[in-house]
């Protein structure tokens, strides 16, 4: 008969309860050998250390469900917005998704979640909603430069939406000019439509030919040639 196979979540799950317990009993059997010397600052000492033990078991645990739940209403929400609207699939998620940000706001889980539910917003047309959280997972992941990217991005796309072309510019423009973002042709082009969304034609045209001058193998760079007079 096969023998069934442990998976690797389930074996930490059998293993940490083990490493807790050992740790603690070291810790009291070395307490008892050298009692006379230790007295009661050792027994301080080990109480601590047994604490922090629990604390970090016990929080362990609770990113593994945080992150367990997130993953369940992100599936949740990608099976119905294929049959549904993104609105139809806002609200069919929304109580799932705040109760994750509520219970697990100060886990990865949490943060994550706070990030995910942004962009459910957006796609619902919840812009104000997707803005306010997109700025609190800017304090989240602001020093995480690839998460820090995409939500800048997002705060972009969601200041277009609702038209507010000067803020939506500022975003995009901070992205050109991060040295570690790796498409910086999408927020030129990008610029360009919110510059002429602006008025302001010459710096449209100014972000459309950098676009055709250092980016050869953009995907914008057919358009960005047709939209440059001359």
């Amino acid at each position: 008969m096969a023998r069934k196979r442990v998976s690797r979540s389930r074996k930490r799950d059998l293993e940490q309860p083990d490493r807790f317990t050992n740790f603690a009993q070291n810790l009291l059997q070395f307490a008892t050998k050298h009692k006379v010397y230790l007295c009661t600052a050792l027994g301080l000492i080990i109480t601590l250390s047994i604490a922090i033990a629990a604390m970090l078991y016990f929080a362990n645990k609770a990113e593994d469900k945080a992150l367990a739940l997130l993953a369940q209403s992100q599936n949740k929400y990608q099976t119905i917005i294929k049959n549904s609207s993104p609105d139809q699939a806002y609200s069919d998620v929304a109580d799932d998704f705040k109760l994750i940000m509520q219970k697990y706001s100060g886990k990865i889980g949490g943060k994550l979640a706070r990030f995910m539910f942004a962009n459910i917003c957006y796609q619902a047309g919840k812009y104000d909603q997707a803005i306010e959280l997109y700025n609190q997972s800017l304090s989240d992941f602001g020093d995480n430069p690839f998460i820090k990217n995409l939500i800048l991005s997002s705060l972009g796309y969601s200041h277009e939406a609702k038209k507010e072309f000067k803020t939506a510019a500022k975003y995009f423009e901070m992205l050109v000019s991060a040295p570690d973002y790796r498409m910086k042709d999408e927020a030129l082009f990008n610029l360009a439509q919110i510059y002429a969304g602006m008025g302001n034609y010459d710096r449209r045209l100014n972000a459309l030919k950098k676009i055709v001058s250092d980016y050869n193998d953009s995907m914008y760079l057919e358009i960005a040639k047709e939209n440059i007079p001359g």
